[in-house]
């Protein structure tokens, strides 16, 4: 059919408003998307610390629904009484420790902290009597007189006497001030630990009750054109840190339980909470080894270079045991990151959001390459026969 010479012009005149109608409506969007894009953005930066508490809740309750889904393989009950055996035998067996050891773990808390400190001071001052800068050490404590102040810098004042009282009532209201703000800060910092773990406690329980319920209200969220793979990345990212978190917990008891009987056999004193702050250490994969083996080798040093090297000689052995046979065995089905990777992550959040980002690193790296495996798996076919 011939276009009359007369309607060509309208023809292409609406072609090209269409074209640029299509053009400005594809630019309005990607600028929303951007400026969305950059508004959660500031958003997780601005909330990172309550982001993080939120998803440390979940995983929590991951782990709870981990052991119950362990606990249904071996006994047919509900889901519910499962959750509430499981959560009885938690509380059941952190009540035993507290109740058999407990006097020893708050004895040997404050020994080994008076300890560290003693040691750090002695490295302090063999640093120092052999030039090296140890300003980067700050033990909070005040600075010593030196022995060359002359009387009328060390003694008295030697100043006329006061006529009132209203210097010496100034320094006790300044003193008062300051124990009273140090007391305000302990009380808030007390607060808010305490807070921060109840806060855990009630979303992991709260997660693990209801898990089915919190999965399909995430799914509710998707568009339904993309539900079907939506389902099989949570599924899989929920698996993966189900694995993940079995193995964990069963390296964590294997390291505080080596670690304690190692310490105690070679004689260190705090050997008990020495093994407990190890086992909790290695939740955090290389940084936390690294910081528990400094620990023990601080530790250690009042016990005389024999225990000194004895400790770490164990700590090279546990780390060993941890790297090279416990996680490989366990984890070698859950998650396959390389080290490097993982270490510049946890340096990363650690530099970024703290001893949060440090500590959830791990979790957070597997569930981004659990959604990078998805994304490369089911679009490999599609761009293999456009080529």
């Amino acid at each position: 059919m011939t276009i009359p010479r007369d309607e060509q012009p309208r023809n292409r005149t609406a072609q090209a408003s269409n074209q640029a109608w299509d053009q400005a409506w594809a630019i309005s969007v990607g600028g929303i998307g951007v400026v969305l894009f950059t508004a959660l953005l500031v958003f997780t930066w601005y909330f990172a610390a309550t982001l993080l508490l939120i998803f440390a809740g979940m995983l929590f309750g991951v782990a709870l629904n981990a052991l119950t889904n362990a606990l249904g393989r071996r006994v047919h009950l509900p889901h519910t009484l499962r959750l509430a055996i499981v959560c009885i035998a938690l509380a059941l067996m952190l009540a035993g420790v507290a109740y058999l050891g407990g006097a020893t773990i708050a004895d040997q808390a404050s020994l080994l902290s008076k300890t560290i400190k003693s040691q750090i001071t002695n490295v302090k001052s063999f640093l120092d009597s052999h030039g090296v800068d140890t300003s980067f050490f700050d033990l909070g404590g005040a600075a010593p007189a030196s022995a060359d102040a002359t009387p009328a810098e060390s003694g008295p004042p030697t100043g006329p006497p006061q006529k009132n009282g209203l210097s010496g009532a100034g320094a006790l209201a300044s003193s008062g001030g300051a124990i009273v703000s140090q007391t305000f800060k302990l009380l808030l910092g007390t607060i808010s630990a305490v807070g921060n773990i109840f806060i855990v406690l009630f979303l992991g329980l709260a997660f693990a009750a209801q898990p089915s319920a919190y999965h399909d209200g995430l799914l509710f969220l998707v568009p339904a054109r993309h539900r079907t793979r939506a389902t099989l990345i949570i599924d899989r990212i929920s698996e993966t840190l189900e694995r993940w978190l079995i193995a964990q917990i069963i390296v964590m008891l294997a390291v505080g339980a080596v670690t304690w009987i190692g310490l105690a056999l070679i004689g260190i004193p705090g050997s008990f909470i020495l093994g407990i702050q190890a086992g909790l250490l290695a939740f955090i994969p290389t940084v936390g080894a690294i910081i528990a083996g400094v620990v023990v080798v601080l530790a250690s040093l009042a016990s005389g270079w024999v225990a000194t090297l004895s400790a770490f000689l164990l700590f090279l052995g546990v780390h060993a045991m941890e790297s090279y046979v416990l996680t490989p065995l366990l984890q070698r089905q859950a998650l396959d990151i390389p080290p490097a990777t993982l270490f510049a992550f946890q340096i990363l959040l650690g530099v970024v959001f703290g001893i949060w980002g440090l500590a959830l690193a791990l979790p957070l790296v597997a569930i981004a390459k659990v959604m990078i495996d998805h994304f490369k798996t089911y679009e490999a076919p599609p761009l293999a026969e456009a080529a």
